[in-house]
């Protein structure tokens, strides 16, 4: 069976995911949905989509019966708007991180998904990368023992550009959303929902969050530290601490090609390409094609979550960013 794909945005991450859907035999990609004729048409003309199904209107591609399931790659601030714009068209839906802007709009999207029987999926792709795969194994294997900590960090400089969408409080712009949600969520997938939230940060001329620290406890004793920046390049990495030794993400620690992992005194580094599978040579997409293989298994199946981001951990991460923008007073412009 093969799957006829939608994209509606086509900014960069929108291309990224056009070539990943070219690396799987079962996916097509048969439709784009924009605002402008001229993004469509050069989209369309990049990925061979037919000129017919380059739609200048997303209420255009959610009428289009000859797509099967759309990723949404809008602004943070339109995946509420438009994933329920997909979902009451009948379309199952994958969704960019973030999920939303808040909690509420997060679960709302969800409602009407298990209304409507429709499958529904935050796009967090680390969490299906060969990498993450394997910590998840070694944390269930107990190779690391109880874990105590998890310290992740994601932030790179970039130009304070207040026209640049990372800069516009009314797209959700800021660390939090764009990079802190890469930690935050590892820190869930590792120990779950945090029964105590501490946040610090920094907000810069246009309102946005800059630089944001979380530190977050659970009734265990464990303990995470999130960071996220715009405006300084952070490590990059992330730590998993047990009792018995530690598991070691190394820069990109969202996307990572190897792991360190440390155990009772012996300590191998594993190699798991993020891009590449077995003796091939091809990245495109580099690594997003994992995600959309496990969203055609499940629609595949006729599941209508994933059983990996489940529904309910993404709605609880985003609960967990609503608590630290509140303690930093940040606000994304609505009310």
């Amino acid at each position: 069976m093969s799957f006829r794909w939608g994209i509606a945005g086509t900014g960069a991450i929108a291309n990224g995911f056009a070539d990943a859907l070219g690396r799987l035999p079962d996916a097509q990609l048969v439709a784009v949905g924009s605002r402008s004729r001229e993004r469509a048409d050069a989209f369309g003309e990049k990925y061979g989509v037919a000129p017919r199904h380059r739609h200048t209107s997303y209420e255009d591609l959610a009428a289009d019966d000859g797509v099967d399931v759309v990723y949404v790659a809008s602004p943070h601030s339109h995946h509420h708007e438009h994933t329920l714009l997909f979902l009451n068209a009948g379309r199952p839906v994958l969704c960019e991180k973030a999920f939303a802007l808040d909690a509420g709009q997060a679960a709302d999207m969800v409602a009407v998904s298990r209304k409507r029987g429709l499958f529904l999926m935050e796009a967090m792709w680390s969490r299906f990368l060969p990498a993450y795969v394997k910590v998840r194994e070694l944390l269930a294997e107990g190779v690391i023992g109880e874990v105590q900590s998890v310290e992740a960090d994601f932030g790179l400089r970039f130009p304070a550009d207040p026209a640049h969408r990372l800069f516009d409080r009314a797209l959700g712009g800021g660390s939090l959303l764009d990079l802190g949600v890469y930690p935050l969520s590892l820190a869930s997938m590792v120990l779950g929902t945090p029964d105590r939230i501490t946040a610090y940060g920094t907000l810069g001329p246009t309102g946005v969050d800059e630089h944001v620290a979380v530190l977050s406890g659970y009734d265990s004793g464990a303990v995470a530290l999130a960071q996220s920046s715009v405006r300084a390049t952070l490590g990059c990495t992330a730590r998993i601490t047990g009792t018995e030794g530690c598991i070691e993400l190394p820069f990109l620690m969202h996307c990572p090609d190897e792991l360190t992992v440390q155990s009772r005194g012996v300590t191998e580094r594993l190699s798991l390409p993020a891009a590449r599978e077995g003796d091939s040579g091809d990245t495109a997409g580099g690594g997003l094609h994992h995600q959309i293989r496990h969203v055609q298994q499940r629609l595949h199946a006729g599941e209508t979550e994933s059983d990996v981001m489940t529904l309910d951990e993404t709605v609880a991460v985003m609960r967990t960013l609503d608590t630290a923008r509140d303690q930093i007073g940040l606000s994304y412009g609505r009310t």
